[in-house]
Order: C-alpha cells, then structure tokens, then sequence
C-alpha cells in the first residue's frame, strides 16, 4: 500500500461520474523509461481497474488509490478480506496432530532391489558418445586408405611421394628421403 500511495501522488485523475464511482486515471509519471504514460479507466462500484491488478489481486493499485483520494475515500474499504489478519489467523487456527515417535513406526521391508540403469551412467573417460541419429548422408563410400598432399594419389603419403622431388623443385638425384 505504501509503494501504491507514493505511486497515486504521480497521476492525475478525472472524475467521470461520482455516483457511479467510474474515473479517468492518467499517469503523469512514466514508471518505466522509454514507454509512455498511460490513461485507465477505474470503475470503483464493480472493483475494476484497467490495468488488471485490482481485479485480479483483489488488492488497490496505484490508479484506484489515486481515485480513492480524488474523492476522500477509504481505500482499505476496497482490500479484500484475504488478506486481513482475522482470514489469516483462521488459516492457522486448525490444530496439527503431533506426530508419533519415530521408533515405533512400522516400515515395509523393501520388496524388490532398486539397481541402478548402466545405460543411463554418463561414460567416464574418453569421447562423448553421440546420441544423433544416423541417416544415408552419414554413410561414405570406402576408401583405400591414405591419398598423398602432393600429387594426390593414394597408396602413400606426402613423405614418400616418389613425386616429392619433382613438385618442390629439386633434381631427382639430390632430394632428401
């Protein structure tokens, strides 16, 4: 209530018909920057606010406590009974049984042995494995094994490629092996 009535001193407040307690709410205040002000309609008779607070938390917003000053009404009239302390205290007044002791309780023997589900265990050590689903774009064709880095044929790698002399440049007689 005291957030809502520092709040009511920022808007203004139009009375549209005092017998029928409905007013225009306009806040004169931005409560957050860069979303302008805004104008609610306050219907005090039917317990309506525009914003939806005070319909929905049966509790006064900052519009209808700004109403409610506007014309020298009690607010409180408009708390709901929910949250008096009489509601509360009845809430609480139901006495608990006390518990028996501890010791004396009857505990069914354990029918069956709870074991855990290894396929669920995280593996340890070593790669994640993969829990995607493979499809024909997963499968490659088989290969022969290596392909050279020079020449690209396969049967043997960069190091042994009987091309290497000629693809860096030097004579074939004084290349390194």
């Amino acid at each position: 209530m005291v957030a809502n009535r520092r709040l009511a001193r920022s808007i203004n407040v139009e009375i549209y018909s005092r017998r029928l307690e409905t007013f225009r709410v306009t806040e004169t205040i931005s409560r957050r920057t860069g979303i302008p002000t805004r104008s609610y309609g306050v219907d005090l008779r039917n317990r309506w606010c525009k914003c939806r607070r005070f319909d929905t938390r049966h509790y006064p917003c900052a519009h209808v406590v700004a109403a409610c000053a506007k014309v020298n009404l009690n607010v409180e009239q408009y708390v709901d009974d929910v949250y008096t302390l009489e509601r509360t205290l009845r809430v609480w007044e139901n006495e608990f049984p006390v518990l028996p002791n501890l010791s004396t309780w009857e505990v069914p023997p354990m029918a069956f042995e709870l074991l855990p589900d290894r396929g669920l265990q995280r593996n340890p050590r070593g790669h994640p494995q993969s829990s995607r689903i493979r499809n024909e774009m997963d499968i490659r064709e088989k290969f022969d094994g290596k392909r050279c880095g020079l020449c690209g044929l396969s049967g043997h790698s960069q190091n042994k490629c009987p091309h290497r002399n000629f693809h860096v440049g030097q004579s074939s007689g004084l290349g390194r092996n």
